[in-house]
């Protein structure tokens, strides 16, 4: 099996993941199902997230007593928890959009070059025109606004709308926005750039990854 396969089917999984996450997570939003099950599955992620950030505490003792703490948190919270499965996926929504709004965002402030430009320049070893440099830019932009703008919508939706029809945006068209969105960025990129200067789609996403990894977020700090 070539790598190019393997990354294939990597990505086939991973997009069966993400649909199967989020029709559990409208079901649950929605009012369906056991809250328990919905509320470990909606605090997983955060979970998660917490737990690395413990991982980077400067001492073993630290991190074990920070976990406990954290853990009789949430078992003496569990009965809220468990009656809340909106709020808590609403949470999740929320952090995701404003945690990428800020990691594409913040390229875009001070000296140091736009995301999308740094990837480009690592696609094509350190190289790029004008053109290039100024249409990168302009796609971090677009995603940024992304980002932050479903945030922001999410959060009109959740606040002011029915939890049904919140969920309905948040739960199952959040990706396929996503996949609109790079759709419509590829089609502008065809009208934008010349085929010299337009990568495979699988050329961005693996030198995305890499980019992203390449500082271990997992490694705690001595």
């Amino acid at each position: 099996m070539t790598p190019t396969t393997t990354a294939k089917l990597r990505g086939l999984a991973v997009v069966i993941f993400i649909g199967a996450w989020a029709f559990i997570a409208h079901h649950g939003s929605a009012g369906g199902g056991n809250n328990d099950l919905h509320a470990a599955l909606g605090i997983a992620p955060i979970g998660l997230f917490l737990a690395l950030l413990l991982w980077r505490l400067p001492s073993l003792p630290l991190r074990i007593a920070a976990g406990l703490t954290g853990l009789a948190g949430l078992a003496a919270l569990w009965p809220l928890v468990r009656q809340n499965i909106p709020l808590l996926y609403y949470l999740q929504h929320l952090g995701a959009h404003l945690a990428l709004g800020t990691f594409f965002g913040r390229s875009l402030i001070g000296p140091d070059e736009a995301l999308i430009t740094r990837i480009a320049r690592s696609i094509y070893d350190g190289t790029i025109s004008a053109r290039k440099v100024r249409y990168t830019r302009q796609v971090t932009i677009l995603w940024t606004a992304f980002f932050f703008g479903n945030a922001l919508l999410s959060t009109g939706l959740f606040l002011f709308a029915p939890a049904e029809v919140w969920s309905m945006h948040a739960n199952l068209l959040t990706w396929p926005l996503v996949g609109l969105l790079f759709a419509a960025e590829h089609l502008w990129r065809m009208h934008a750039l010349p085929p010299e200067e337009r990568p495979g789609l699988w050329q961005i996403i693996s030198t995305f990854r890499r980019h992203s990894q390449r500082r271990d977020p997992a490694a705690p700090r001595s």
